[in-house]
Order: structure tokens, then C-alpha cells, then sequence
């Protein structure tokens, strides 16, 4: 029998006393989506459950592996997601600072001068990338659906925006947290930096496949809005800035603040991704504790991951240069959240495999895959582009490791040269 799917209306009823009186109130209709109650998905999910479930208990032991699983993920809590957090709030306090006193729209328009002839994007588009460096990827949304903003497009190049922002995504907190997971002596700047100048190449060979794409499409004289549709309300993001009201000190308090507020959203929303993907990822990636013998201590697990790279070294090594090859989980992980990804960075440091090499192919990777799972699909659909996300994600698979290749190189050059 064929498995039926529909999309239903569904009502939700809210009740609310008010005066001693009860007052209905039915919120507006909204879609869902129904499927039959037991299905032959049901029997492949448990399948494949008892199976992950059954691998680990073999190697680990039942208990051994549940224990490890709730410390791992409690001392990613403690030890990485609230660290995570207090850099969001700082990092999004300053970033909110600098624009509320054009320090951002300063380099809004200093990039925009480079925007058309490296990234074939107008001048505006700089916006876009400056704002998901300082954020993240959905920031992109409050522009891209400003009809004001995309005035400045034709239509071929305004799906592309999707591709430059995921280059940029999460970029000044992964870039501030790969700095800070350096042991005591070392430093991680210069690789950082590295990566950044990858992510930024990575970020160039995406948009640049993704135009090729769209310009078959929809052609390039059309524009992305017809000059009569547009909002004229808003303001333009190029050359007007939004501000508070108040004195100096009361704009700059209430900057720090809604920034600060913003990164505690920030941290907030990377904790379901740090504790589940990468705990699942650790425990991929690490083997037994001390002596070979598990504990149930956090950190272990059944090297999983070490054994594909092993056996995938000949591919992986000449082309991203990782010091070990259980460094492939960083990039695998990016793709479904960055966060979690760089929450992987201090354990493979502290346990010594990874270094400053690995931190500049890392930053990279991270910086542009993230959003690549979680996010890169609702962009394009909230942009009213979904008919061109699957060659977004194709142009964004081959610049996301192009980015990878290019940290790799840049990093050799650099150690060839000093």
C-alpha cells in the first residue's frame, strides 16, 4: 500500500481568562504536514537506531556508552557552549557598537568598490557579506527581503547573494574562538588569518559558479524588482544607516545591549547542535580512555572516524594537509551547524591532533559551510528562489572545499617563507 502524504489546515485554539470570562481566540490557519501514523519509514528509523545503538554497545558496552554520552555532552555544555555564549554576547555587543557608529558601514563601502569586479555583484552586496561575517547567515534575510536592497540586483544575481553570505557566515566568532583554543605559547592568529583568506576564496568560486548558473536561467537584463514595486519607506543599506534615539552614551548603551541580547539568541541556538552533533561526532572520532579501558568517562568512544580517514588518507591529506585523519569530523560536522563544528576544535587540540595547520584549514571550512544543511535551503526559499537552491548547493559543495585547498596551500607558502 502507497504511503500518503497531505498538507492540512490545522487550527490551534488559545484560551485566556479575562474578567472571569472565557475568551476564545482561533489563530489564524496555518499548514502542516500529515503522514500515516505507522509507516514503512517507522521500521527503517528504529532499524537503523538499534543498529548505531548495537555499534557502539559492542565496543563500548551498553553502560559505558550511555554514560559517555550524557558526559560528553555535559562537558561540551560547561566547557564549550558557554564559552561560546559569553563570546557571542561580547562579539555581538561590539559588532552592534561599531554599527551603531558606522564603523561597519565604513567597510560596507570600502568592500563595495571590490564587490562587481571580483564577485561580478553590485556595490550593495557588500552589505550582505560584511553583515553574516558580524552574525550570521539568516541576518542575510532581513536584507534580502527588502525591496529597497534589491533594487540594486538584477534577478540572475540575487540568488548568488545566498552563496557570498554562507562564505561569511559565523566568520568573526569562529574567527575569534579559533584564536582563543591556541595551547599556552602558541599562537593561532596567522593560521586564523590564513583561513579567513580561504573562506574568502571559497566564498569567490561559489558565487561565481552560482552566477554562471543563474545567468542561463533568468538571463541579465532582468531586474530582481521592477522600479515601481519598490518599498520606498526603508531605507537604502548603502548609504543610510539605522540608528538609536538618545544621547551619545544612550545609543551606545543601548547598542551593547540589543548586541549582547542578539548573542545570547546566539548562544542559545547552537546548544541543540554542540550537545547532539558533536557529541555524536566525539564519540566517532575518540577510542577508549587510559589503558585502552573505558570508563563511560566523556571523550570516548569507538574511533570511528580515525579509521575512515585512515583509510581515505590518500585523498584527504593532499588536499586539506590534516595533521590526523580523524580532523575530516570538523568539515562533516560544519555542514549541519558551525557552532558545533568548532565546539569539536579544543578536544582535538588538547588531546594533540590538531595543529596550527589544521586551525587554518578548520576556519575556512567552517566559516563556509556553515548554514550549508541548516539554513542554505530556507535562504533561497525565503528569497523566493527555491527553483535554483539545488545548483546553489552544488556551487557551494565545490567552493566550500576549494577553501579547504586553498588554506591548505596558503598555509604551506606561508611556512616555506618565515
Amino acid at each position: 500500500m502507497e504511503e500518503t502524504q497531505s498538507i492540512r489546515m490545522k487550527k490551534r485554539t488559545e484560551e485566556a481568562e479575562v474578567f472571569d470570562d472565557t475568551l476564545t481566540i482561533d489563530e489564524a490557519s496555518e499548514p502542516i504536514t500529515v503522514k500515516k501514523a505507522i509507516s514503512l519509514e517507522g521500521f527503517i528509523a528504529l532499524g537503523l537506531f538499534v543498529v548505531v545503538v548495537a555499534g557502539f554497545t559492542h565496543v563500548m558496552g551498553f553502560a559505558n556508552f550511555i554514560n559517555t554520552a550524557f558526559n560528553t555532552a555535559f562537558h561540551l555544555l560547561t566547557d564549550t557552549v558557554f564559552y561560546l555564549m559569553a563570546l557571542s554576547v561580547i562579539v555581538g555587543g561590539l559588532t552592534q557598537l561599531l554599527s551603531e557608529f558606522g564603523v561597519v558601514s565604513l567597510f560596507n563601502n570600502l568592500l563595495s568598490y571590490v564587490m562587481r569586479p571580483i564577485f561580478g555583484l553590485p556595490g550593495i552586496a557588500a552589505v550582505g557579506a560584511v553583515t553574516t561575517y558580524f552574525s550570521d547567515n539568516p541576518a542575510l534575510l532581513t536584507l534580502g527581503n527588502d525591496q529597497k536592497f534589491q533594487r540594486h540586483f538584477k534577478k540572475y544575481q540575487l540568488p548568488a547573494m545566498v552563496n557570498i553570505a554562507t562564505g561569511f557566515g559565523m566568520g568573526f566568532i569562529v574567527t575569534v574562538f579559533m584564536i582563543g583554543v591556541a595551547p599556552t605559547g602558541q599562537s593561532y592568529l596567522m593560521p586564523v588569518l590564513i583561513g579567513n583568506i580561504g573562506a574568502i576564496g571559497g566564498s569567490l568560486i561559489s558565487t561565481r559558479l552560482m552566477l554562471r548558473q543563474t545567468k542561463k536561467i533568468y538571463g541579465t537584463e532582468a531586474m530582481a524588482v521592477e522600479e515601481d514595486e519598490t518599498n520606498n519607506d526603508s531605507y537604502d543599506p548603502l548609504h543610510e544607516r539605522e540608528i538609536h534615539s538618545g544621547s551619545l552614551f544612550e545609543r551606545a548603551l543601548a547598542a551593547l545591549m540589543d548586541g549582547g541580547k542578539k548573542g545570547v539568541q546566539t548562544g542559545v541556538s547552537i546548544i541543540p547542535g554542540v550537545l547532539i552533533i558533536s557529541t555524536i561526532v566525539l564519540m566517532l572520532t575518540f577510542g577508549a580512555g587510559k589503558g585502552g579501558v573505558y570508563t563511560g568517562a566523556a571523550n570516548e568512544g569507538i574511533a570511528f572516524l580515525p579509521w575512515l580517514g585512515d583509510k581515505l588518507a590518500f585523498l584527504i591529506k593532499p588536499i586539506f594537509g590534516f595533521s590526523s585523519p580523524g580532523n575530516i569530523s570538523v568539515p562533516l560536522t560544519a555542514l549541519g551547524a558551525a557552532g558545533a563544528a568548532i565546539g569539536l576544535v579544543p578536544n582535538l587540540v588538547q588531546h594533540g591532533l590538531a595543529n596550527a595547520h589544521d586551525i587554518a584549514v578548520f576556519t575556512a571550512m567552517a566559516m563556509c559551510l556553515s548554514g550549508y544543511l541548516s539554513t542554505h535551503v530556507a535562504m533561497m526559499d525565503s528569497l523566493s528562489y527555491p527553483e535554483v537552491t539545488a545548483h546553489a548547493l552544488k556551487s557551494h559543495t565545490i567552493g566550500a572545499l576549494a577553501s579547504g585547498v586553498i588554506a591548505n596551500l596558503l598555509y604551506q607558502l606561508f611556512v616555506l617563507l618565515i
